[in-house]
């Protein structure tokens, strides 16, 4: 498997920072090229939300760097990707949350992360920053854990009702913020000719899931180039509608 990728992030039309915080990292292996992305949206008062997000970036891109080509040689075991995920979840939550009362602050982060090999994608998720396999249709990897995505699997809200709910960022977990944090894992078979997408709440607010597939889909992009202009205008999209949040979105294509 080949891979093209892109990652752009946007302060977008109101913030002071930018509090996404993400990173692509591309290995050789016995297995082949594998890529691990990972995405956070911090959140948090006197631009601590940055602080939680690149903290949480940098202690899974040690793994990455430290961990991961010996799981490769053991095969790539599931239970320890899951192991070692929740261990550095349940870490740094703890880490953030002291960190925070001795500051006197609140802050927390969101985690989306993908570690994509040629057979399989491995994705780790804690709060409302997706996961997406964009190839013959545009799917959600991810379950949003909002206050909006709890009322809607309960029946009392409809999708339509969740998009413009003025409750749709409340989470109901984050790292830093919760007492305890119990991260969603989606494991699955990698596709060829995919775009496998990570973006921050604030890339799809005010962007459609048929325009993201249309500037997103596979056969819409043919090189790095093109993938990055046409992620560009999607979060232009969302900036000349008015999306307040930061825009943050990372792209691969498989190939």
């Amino acid at each position: 498997m080949n891979y093209l990728v892109s990652a752009l992030t946007d302060i977008g039309l109101t913030k002071d920072t930018n509090q996404d915080a993400y990173s692509i990292r591309a290995y050789k292996s016995s297995i082949g090229s594998v890529v691990f992305a990972i995405l956070c949206d911090g959140m948090g008062g006197l631009s601590r939300g940055e602080v939680a997000s690149a903290t949480v970036v940098a202690a899974f891109n040690r793994w990455a760097d430290d961990e991961l080509a010996g799981l490769i040689k053991k095969g790539l075991p599931e239970n320890s990707i899951r192991n070692d995920w929740t261990r550095l979840v349940t870490e740094y939550n703890r880490k953030i949350m002291t960190y925070g009362s001795q500051c006197g602050v609140s802050l927390g982060t969101t985690l989306t992360a993908i570690l994509l090999t040629d057979r399989k994608y491995y994705i780790v998720n804690v709060g409302d920053t997706r996961a997406y396999e964009i190839a013959g249709d545009l799917v959600v990897l991810t379950k949003d854990q909002t206050l909006v995505a709890r009322e809607v699997e309960l029946g009392r809200l409809t999708p339509e009702q969740a998009e413009t709910d003025p409750r749709r960022s409340v989470l109901l977990q984050c790292i830093g913020a919760s007492e305890t944090v119990v991260p969603e894992f989606v494991f699955g078979e990698a596709k060829q000719n995919a775009v496998y997408m990570l973006c921050s709440d604030g890339f799809r607010h005010e962007v459609t899931e048929d325009e993201i597939y249309e500037k997103l889909s596979p056969y819409s992009v043919n090189d790095v180039e093109q993938l990055r202009q046409n992620m560009q205008i999607l979060i232009d999209w969302n900036k000349e509608r008015q999306e307040r949040d930061n825009i943050t979105v990372v792209s691969i294509k498989t190939f």
